[in-house]
């Protein structure tokens, strides 16, 4: 496969392709003709014949290996329901492969490697096996791929077998975004009678979403750099007749891609990252978007019918990946099974047990991170305790026999796959008020490619009140602190979690803080201690941060359009 790195060199191909091809024309022109086919042949019935292939999409699996519970919202109400696991999901993937053998792409859109357990103790490695086993045509690098950093990354990815694009991540030499690309741009992909091309991009904030340290050696830049370039390039190079653009931005900055004239002459962006269910494309300017959720629950199927090597129809379905309509593939199972065989005794201890289910889906506030911050809170008695807006992690029910959930080690690695040491300091109150605002312009601002994909703050000690649809620090209308006013010359106490890369005096974002500390004890090890304490726990959701504009149970970031989190 080809790409090129700069517009010089596309240029010069281009110049080339067309002074060839000019030249051959004279000689060959008479073997053209010769191979034209009769309008009236069988031959030219079938080339005008439509043809179809389908993609098989999924993103967000975050290492989850087994079938789990999964949150559902129907009619106003949380309602879970047993879905994903590898081993179910190859099943599927194998069912529908089989219905179009020689016309089907496997893609995946990132955050495979991270996110349980097994993947973090072993760096990815454990999972290389278990991808490679569905044999995916093509992935593209996740904001959390980076989290092992980038030699760890380059290996993981490097394992898999499926060929890997992005256009936006770049070696970084001498502290300048100069370098080269670190995977290719693009791939090609002959299928039913057309050329089809896949442009690649990852989240070009990944440096401020998540632990400086991580993406160390990685620039990265919008997609809409370089993304007018590549289409044209499939196009007028290549020749390709369909354009996909496969991205891991969330849901709102793809959205904001898809109304961007860069990507004028693309068909459909298969977006991920925001763990969003599409079950409509939705439609943008240029193109149409859609996104298929997460934790290996969903499976994305889009169907392209060509012709004259053009989209003719299509058909998309957001597929759930169910245990009871497709068992579990044993040979996956097993390899599955060996991988986590050296950690089943540390992952299967339990360290507490829930009386109301632990869910991350809300964007606003969620009972799984009110669990984190008031163990934090109730740990080292600080004003506020904090917890970034994280969205992996699928839930976890309660048995309605049994009235309540275990907890195990291996959950914990889900809620928390990054066990960090715990930091403390001093900041203002007005040092909050600034803070709140930034986060909230981090999660809801009216830019998308501004927007970071994650959720916002978490927070014990604390409420706030603020109205999203407002600007830039405006939204904020009331804080509560210890169920006092706010006063912006008062001082007061914060604990996190260090990100590792930030200045010291740094605390989740909040920057110069008075007297940071570290506390020297981790964060998994104050969750457990907190759950052996207080189990079972029953954390839900109390109001701690509201809108005025929005209800409690917000469960997008996407304003303006018709689309619903279901």
């Amino acid at each position: 496969m080809s790409y090129l790195q700069n517009d010089e060199n596309t240029n010069s191909r281009r110049d080339f392709l067309k002074k060839t091809t000019l030249a051959g024309l004279g000689t060959s022109l008479a073997g053209v003709a010769a191979a034209i086919p009769n309008p009236n042949s069988n031959l030219a019935k079938s080339i005008d014949k439509p043809e179809r292939f389908t993609i098989l999409y999924t993103s967000d699996i975050h290492a989850q290996l087994h079938t789990h519970d999964e949150f559902f919202w129907e009619n106003g109400n949380p309602v879970y329901k047993k879905r994903g696991g590898l081993a179910v999901l190859k099943t599927m993937i194998n069912y529908y492969r089989n219905q179009n053998p020689h016309n089907t792409i496997l893609i995946d859109g990132g955050d495979y490697f991270h996110g349980s357990g097994v993947a973090s103790l072993t760096e990815g490695e454990a999972l290389i096996p278990l991808l490679n086993d569905f044999n995916y045509d093509l992935i593209l690098p996740g904001n959390w791929e980076v989290v092992y950093k980038k030699k760890k990354m380059l290996y993981d990815m490097g394992h898999a077998n499926a060929a890997k694009i992005c256009a936006n991540m770049w070696h970084k030499t001498n502290d300048a975004d100069n370098g080269e690309l670190i995977y290719p741009p693009y791939w090609v992909k002959y299928i039913a009678g057309t050329k089809v091309g896949f442009i690649g991009y990852t989240d070009h904030l990944i440096p401020k979403r998540q632990s400086p340290a991580y993406s160390e050696g990685i620039g990265f830049k919008h997609a809409d750099h370089n993304a007018a370039k590549y289409i044209k390039l499939l196009k007028e190079v290549e020749g390709c007749g369909i354009i996909f653009i496969v991205t891991h931005m969330g849901l709102a900055q793809q959205i904001g891609l898809a109304n961007n004239p860069a990507v004028e002459g693309a068909d459909f962006i298969l977006g991920a990252d925001t763990h969003e269910r599409v079950r409509e494309p939705i439609m943008g300017n240029y193109c149409k978007v859609v996104e298929c959720g997460a934790f290996g629950s969903f499976l994305g199927k889009l169907d392209i019918e060509v012709e004259n090597g053009k989209i003719k129809n299509y058909t998309y379905h957001l597929l759930d990946v169910d245990p009871v309509k497709f068992p579990a593939d044993k040979k996956l199972l097993n390899k599955i099974q060996k991988a986590q065989e050296p950690y089943n005794a540390q992952l299967s201890k339990v360290i507490g047990t829930t009386t109301t289910p632990l869910v991350r889906y809300f964007v606003m506030e969620t009972p799984m991170d009110n669990l984190i911050t008031d163990a934090i809170h109730w740990k080292f008695k600080p004003d506020i305790a904090l917890s970034n807006g994280f969205r992996f992690c699928q839930p976890l029910n309660v048995d309605p026999k049994k009235g309540k959930a275990e907890i195990t080690k291996e959950f914990l690695w889900n809620m928390l796959p990054v066990d960090s040491e715990a930091r403390t300091g001093i900041v203002t109150g007005q040092q909050i008020m600034d803070w709140l605002e930034k986060e909230l312009q981090n999660a809801f601002a009216k830019d998308p490619s501004k927007r970071f994909g994650g959720w916002f703050v978490r927070f014990a000690g604390m409420q706030v009140n603020f109205t999203i649809g407002n600007e830039l620090g405006k939204r904020v209308n009331w804080v509560k602190i210890n169920n006092e006013p706010i006063d912006l010359t008062k001082e007061y106490s914060i604990v996190a979690c260090e990100r590792e890369g930030d200045p010291i005096d740094t605390l989740c974002r909040i920057e110069k803080v008075k007297n940071p500390k570290m506390l020297g004890i981790q964060m998994h090890d104050v969750i457990e201690e907190y759950l052996s304490l207080h189990s079972p726990v029953s954390p839900k959701l109390e109001m701690r941060a509201t809108a005025t504009d929005q209800p409690h149970t917000l469960l997008t970031q996407l304003q303006g359009t018709t689309y619903e989190f279901r």
